[in-house]
Parts: structure tokens; C-alpha cells; sequence
């Protein structure tokens, strides 16, 4: 079991991928309408990296981009937000990034999501070999990286090299059935890394799908933490989140907020949470804080560039006297 508290010193190493998102403009056109288009950064890797950076931590990225334009731009994005790309690599032939258009709207909202031979499936041992764990205070992957070979192994692989460097390891479940071969595959996949891994964050619709049945995602969830994780949060939407650990659980609301777009909510959690466990917040705290995170990103246009500053979201904590009742 790791020690939580090497996560103060607030340096991580991300694992998976960077993209491009594709937003039709201005906000409310719906795609099929649409005569431009606003690129962003995209990715969920990317993104939880990119929360991080702007609360004030640093991140690497550990993942492949292709060596074309659109790739390029996945670079210089990571560059524009100061997070560390020296194990990112470029690779060629027939890989391309990962490409969404994303709607700012929330009724009807559609997201198109091109993955068809992902450049960053093509993430192998030796990329995540060359990475020294010890220099960080966390490793950070979702779990679309773990949805093809040799990306997959090259996961697990790095779990196994962090856990020997002491890192806690934090998994966001981000479960996206177009990436895999099939369910059954999936679900193998996600309990094997659910059960070597310290903090888990899903929404209940994928701790659902872990357990194989909807109704016993909670049930998956107080699981993994008799098996040893030592923080499981359960999101559940607008009814809020509820928190397990190995000493209890509790349950926590939401921020209101005015959303324009469903997407970007859970990678701003994550930073969030994360965020607020760095700078020593109680447990309770940091979920509000990625709580308050979520909703803030909701709010604004696009994922990367709509994750708030630490000034930002202290001004937002300020303003709101508290959560919902969960």
C-alpha cells in the first residue's frame, strides 16, 4: 500500500492521451450546422494534466501522438500549458491522434469521437521503461489507455515500475465501450488495474459496468477498497458522490452551476481532487474541491481550456457557501 501523502509533493506523471477537440462556433451551433470550428487540446490524459498545471502542479505526459500536423498541434499544446512532454513521442505510418467534435450544448448534446487506429494505443514497455517513478509524487492514467495493445501492457507495466518506486496510483475508470473489442474484455481489464490501484474515481454507470451490473456499482466500489484501494468515489451525477475508504464513507453534492455542455466535468474532477489532496485538504474537502472543478468546466466552452486557476477556483469556492444536499 502507498503512502497518500507523497501525492503533496505535487509533481505527476499522466499516463495516455493527447488529442484534438473540435467545438462548432460559436457555442449552441449544433455540428451538422455548423461552417467553423474552434481546436482545442483534447484527450482525457491530456486534460487531467492540463487541471493540474493550472492549480498550481506539475504533470508529464506519458503517451504517442503522430508525427503529422495534427499531432504537432497536440505538442504545441502541451507546451502552451507547461506540461512536460519529454516522454511523449511521435510515431508514424497509419496512426492518427484521437479527434472529437464536441457540441456546446446540453440538450441533444452529440460528441463524435474518431479513434480509428490511435496513435496513442501505439504506446509501448520501453515508453513507460524510460520514465523515472521516483522523481514523482503520483502516477495518473485513465482507462483508455488500457483498451488496446501494446498500450495495455505498457500500463500495466508502468503500474508495476511505479508501485516499486512508492507512487500512489490514481485511476480514472473513463470507460469508453468504442475502444474496446468487446464488454466482457473491458470489464476483465478495468478490474485487474481497479485492484492493484490506490484511488479510483468512476461515475456509478462504470463502476456498474466493472461489477457487470448496473445496480451493484456501489457495491463494486466498497470492493476495490476491501481489496485495498484506499479511495474509491463514486460519482452519481447530480445526486452528488459518495466517498470510500477502508475508515467509512460519506456523501457529498454538487456546485449548481449554468452548464453549457456535459463534457470536461469528470478530467476537471480529477484535477481537482487531486489538487486538493496535494495541498493537504481532508479527504472531504478535496472531493468538494473537484466537485466545485466539475462545475466550473461545465460552464465554460471546451475541456483543456475552460479548467480553472487556482485563483479561479478559490473565487468560486468563496462565492458558493456550499454543495447541494447529496
Amino acid at each position: 500500500m502507498a503512502d497518500l501523502n507523497r501525492i503533496r509533493g505535487n509533481r505527476f506523471v499522466v499516463i495516455g492521451r493527447a488529442g484534438m477537440d473540435f467545438y462548432p462556433d460559436p457555442p449552441g451551433t449544433k455540428t451538422e450546422e455548423a461552417s467553423r470550428f474552434v481546436a482545442c487540446l483534447g484527450g482525457s490524459s491530456a486534460n487531467i494534466a492540463v487541471a493540474l498545471a493550472r492549480l498550481g502542479g506539475a504533470a508529464d505526459l506519458v503517451t504517442c501522438v503522430a508525427d503529422d500536423a495534427i499531432g504537432r498541434f497536440a505538442l504545441n499544446e502541451l507546451d502552451r500549458y507547461g506540461i512536460g512532454r519529454g516522454h511523449v513521442r511521435s510515431v508514424g505510418g497509419e496512426a492518427r491522434n484521437s479527434l472529437a467534435v464536441v457540441e456546446t450544448t446540453v440538450k441533444d448534446h452529440q460528441s463524435v469521437i474518431y479513434r480509428n487506429g490511435a496513435a496513442d494505443f501505439e504506446m509501448t514497455t520501453a515508453d513507460v521503461e524510460a520514465v523515472d517513478y521516483a522523481a514523482y509524487s503520483a502516477l495518473i492514467t485513465t482507462g483508455t489507455v488500457l483498451a488496446a495493445e501494446p498500450s495495455r501492457r505498457a500500463a500495466f507495466r508502468a503500474f508495476d515500475l511505479a508501485r516499486a518506486a512508492g507512487l500512489p496510483l490514481i485511476f480514472d475508470i473513463d470507460y469508453r465501450p468504442y475502444s474496446w473489442p468487446s464488454a466482457e474484455v473491458a470489464a476483465e481489464v478495468y478490474s485487474r488495474a481497479g485492484a492493484i490501484c490506490d484511488v479510483i474515481v468512476g461515475n456509478d454507470v462504470e463502476f456498474g459496468f466493472m461489477a457487470g451490473d448496473y445496480d451493484k456499482g456501489l457495491a463494486k466500489g466498497r470492493d476495490l477498497v476491501a481489496g485495498g484501494a484506499q479511495i474509491a468515489v463514486y460519482k452519481m451525477g447530480e445526486k452528488g458522490a459518495v466517498t470510500l475508504t477502508p475508515e467509512g464513507e460519506f456523501t457529498t453534492g454538487i456546485y449548481a452551476t449554468t452548464a453549457l455542455k456535459p463534457t470536461g466535468a469528470g478530467d476537471s474532477f480529477m484535477g481537482g481532487l487531486v489538487s486538493g489532496l496535494a495541498s493537504g485538504l481532508p479527504l472531504r474537502s478535496a472531493v468538494l474541491q473537484g466537485s466545485a472543478a466539475a462545475a466550473m468546466v461545465v460552464a465554460r466552452v471546451g475541456c483543456a481550456p475552460a479548467m480553472p486557476t487556482r485563483a479561479e477556483l478559490e473565487d468560486f469556492l468563496a462565492r458558493h457557501a456550499g454543495p447541494s444536499a447529496a
